[in-house]
């Protein structure tokens, strides 16, 4: 089988979105979304996906803003995402079964709480609804708000931006939330994180995911009001070291009627990138159940 490297265009408030996406193995389709961060694109999902491309066609895509692309200045915001999830399930990809990191598995379920039969099986790994500074404030500020339109002047918003994002930085956040293993992000792996951070106008979005500006939710109440409305099982599986916060709000969603639970004995919000044997091994199963 070939790995198929591909790039589609999507307009944003009228701007052109170059968007990448991969595909590769043949079967029922499969979607992969990779989480919304300031290094996420669809590549933390290759080794996932070549391990689910044996029983699968699988397509990840990168979304829009993110990615490794250069990316126009736009006021990223929830319903553009939406729309964007909207287009790729009509006009890319019709999935058998989805997975979902991170934020992407919050807007997976916004979605899919409307067209629950759009998505196929839903497979939530990490997922998440707030960003990293609501997150660790505990509330929406208008301090954030305030950041974010600093970071989108000239000049000035770049250096802010930069001073966010620096190899020091991304270290301490891979070690402290992200990665189980303190030397997983060697240098070659740091390299390419730091060229996702460096794309022209990576900027725009990543600031807008940390201040909580790309939130699918309000709430966490809407966050599990969403999984009560699918009418079929949900799997969401997470790592066991998981940031306190996060794992509450996914530990959340189990309680509910109808969601399925995988805890890794290891692994932090990327589980499935450091782990992917383990993660193909514990999803699998739940995937290939087609009713």
């Amino acid at each position: 089988m070939d790995w198929i490297e591909d790039q589609i265009e999507w307009s944003a408030d009228g701007k052109k979105v170059a968007i990448g996406l991969t595909r590769f193995g043949a079967g029922k389709n499969l979607l992969l979304l990779p989480a919304l961060s300031s290094i996420s694109t669809r590549t933390e999902m290759r080794s996932l996906q070549e391990r689910l491309g044996t029983s699968f066609a699988t397509t990840a895509i990168d979304w829009p803003g993110f990615g490794t692309l250069p990316r126009p200045r736009v006021d990223w915001r929830p319903e553009l995402h939406r729309t964007f999830l909207r287009f790729v399930m009509e006009s890319i990809v019709q999935p058998a079964a989805t997975i979902a990191a991170g934020h992407a598995a919050g807007y997976v379920l916004a979605e899919a709480a409307e067209n629950p039969a759009g998505f196929g099986r839903l497979c939530l790994l990490s997922p998440t609804w707030r960003g990293p500074l609501p997150t660790m404030t505990g509330r929406r500020m208008a301090l954030f708000r305030g950041l974010v339109k600093a970071v989108d002047l000239p000049l000035i918003g770049s250096v802010i931006y930069r001073l966010n994002v620096n190899s020091t930085v991304i270290g301490l956040m891979a070690r402290g939330h992200v990665y189980a293993d303190p030397t997983w992000l060697t240098p070659e792996r740091m390299a390419e994180k730091r060229a996702v951070t460096e794309a022209p106008g990576a900027r725009y979005a990543s600031f807008r995911f940390v201040a909580g500006e790309l939130d699918p939710f309000i709430d966490r109440d809407a966050f599990q009001e969403s999984a009560r409305r699918i009418p079929t099982k949900i799997l969401v599986a997470y790592g066991g070291g998981t940031p306190r916060k996060s794992k509450a709000e996914m530990t959340g969603l189990a309680s509910l009627p109808d969601v399925l639970t995988v805890e890794l004995p290891r692994g932090k919000l990327s589980f499935y990138e450091e782990f992917p044997d383990l993660t193909c091994e514990m999803i699998a199963p739940f995937l290939l159940e087609f009713d």
